[in-house]
């Protein structure tokens, strides 16, 4: 649960022995779990969404109001979550997003892309003055059209749900880890993969 995990400037050693772990798996190439296309089409076509918990550590696959499936101990940024993030400063953006792809990861098996930042990260970061004129021009030009967010912002991106790869699952379990991303393990990964299609809502909250 979250009152036991630490973050990763509270423990440097695991942190370091996290992050050789990850690179030195960094050549390998994990395989992606084979989706059924009636579980793809199901999704796509149902009111399923994903609504993540950063105080509980916790994941649920909902369809409507009715939860579906729950993963439990998930982790997030390494210095929690927030409104107001910026470029590399480990921190989970709070909100609502959307899935923009699913690709696989050689580093964390498969990588769910969602779409920070939004217009809501993106207005309230302009208003801030977290980000120069602009900046904010070049995320609106994207956003107004539909197409993904500038991830070169200060407000950073490259932000998704992704596994863990051949990272080390007891360091996983006892400390949010991420660079801001969520990470569920490979195992969890697989079964979420069922539910997700680009497109699926997210909200993180």
């Amino acid at each position: 649960m979250s009152s036991h995990r630490m973050s990763f400037a509270q423990s440097p050693l695991q942190y370091c022995a996290f992050a050789l772990a990850l690179f030195l798996s960094s050549s390998v190439l994990v395989g992606v779990a084979t989706i059924a296309p009636d579980a793809r089409a199901a999704a796509a076509t149902s009111d399923v969404w994903v609504d993540i918990d950063t105080e509980h550590l916790s994941l649920v696959v909902m369809e409507g109001k009715k939860p579906l499936h729950t993963f439990e101990n998930i982790a997030i940024g390494s210095n929690g979550p927030t409104l107001a993030r910026r470029r590399n400063d480990g921190t989970t953006p709070l909100g609502e997003f959307t899935i923009t792809e699913i690709r696989p990861s050689e580093r964390f098996k498969m990588f769910m892309a969602f779409n920070y930042p939004n217009l809501d990260h993106t207005e309230r970061a302009f208003k801030d003055e977290r980000i120069s004129a602009s900046e904010y021009m070049a995320l609106r030009y994207n956003l107004d059209r539909g197409l993904p967010p500038s991830q070169s912002t200060s407000l950073g991106g490259q932000l998704g749900i992704h596994g863990l790869g051949r990272g080390d699952l007891k360091v996983h379990e006892t400390v949010n880890w991420t660079e801001g991303c969520i990470a569920l393990t490979n195992e969890q990964l697989a079964e979420l993969a069922k539910w997700v299609v680009v497109g699926t809502r997210v909200v993180v909250r």
